[in-house]
């Protein structure tokens, strides 16, 4: 009878420990994959690590940004129109290019069918408006942001050439400099037999 009533206590002592462990794994385990969990702290930990990335538009608010713009082209906002739906023709990115208190927004304008860029645009935050301040309008073009300069790629056709096979591309880097953005380098590449060339721009 004695050893009944150990193995019993010996039973329940253990379930109690077990239950014990239990409660303090799962309190660590709540609260662990928080910071790890899509949609949790890693979004608000991103988010705090560019404030104005918050403030920053949708694609839609910098459709409306484009067709707000008076330097904008009449044909370049005619021509903005949803491809399906409302899905516009739009590659949107931000980041620090003027070194302003907000991110900077680069907005490439493309066509529905091929997504050739058709106008590029840089806005700046002044006054709490954004405000333009680069744009290059001649396509095929597009502009992005490479570790603090702004990089515009521009397509050169000839009268034959098919959309796919350009004559040449010239990539073009920026760099902001007494409240304009000022050109530092001019890359050139010829796709023919002559290859390609490499030529320098005046820093002013």
């Amino acid at each position: 009878m004695q050893a009944a009533f150990t193995a019993v206590a010996v039973v329940v002592a253990l379930a109690l420990f077990a239950s014990a462990c239990a409660t303090g794994g799962t309190g660590a385990r709540d609260e662990g994959p928080a910071h790890d969990a899509p949609g949790g702290s890693a979004v608000s930990a991103s988010l705090a690590a560019s404030p104005s990335a918050s403030a920053a538009p949708d694609p839609r608010e910098a459709v409306r940004l484009v067709k707000k713009d008076p330097a904008v082209s009449a044909q370049v906002k005619r021509e903005l129109k949803p491809c399906v739906s409302d899905d516009y023709p739009v590659d949107v990115s931000y980041g620090d290019l003027t070194g302003g208190a907000a991110d900077d927004i680069v907005v490439n304008v493309l066509s529905c069918g091929d997504q050739v860029g058709v106008a590029s645009y840089v806005y700046r935050e002044q006054g709490g408006d954004y405000h333009n301040v680069f744009k290059a309008e001649e396509p095929p073009v597009y502009a992005e942001i490479d570790r603090g300069l702004l990089v515009v790629t521009e397509q050169v056709y000839a009268k034959d050439d098919a959309l796919s096979n350009p004559s040449s591309e010239y990539v073009i880097q920026y760099l902001w400099t007494s409240d304009r953005f000022v050109q530092k380098h001019r890359n050139r590449t010829d796709y023919g037999p002559l290859g390609g060339g490499d030529e320098s721009a005046p820093d002013s």
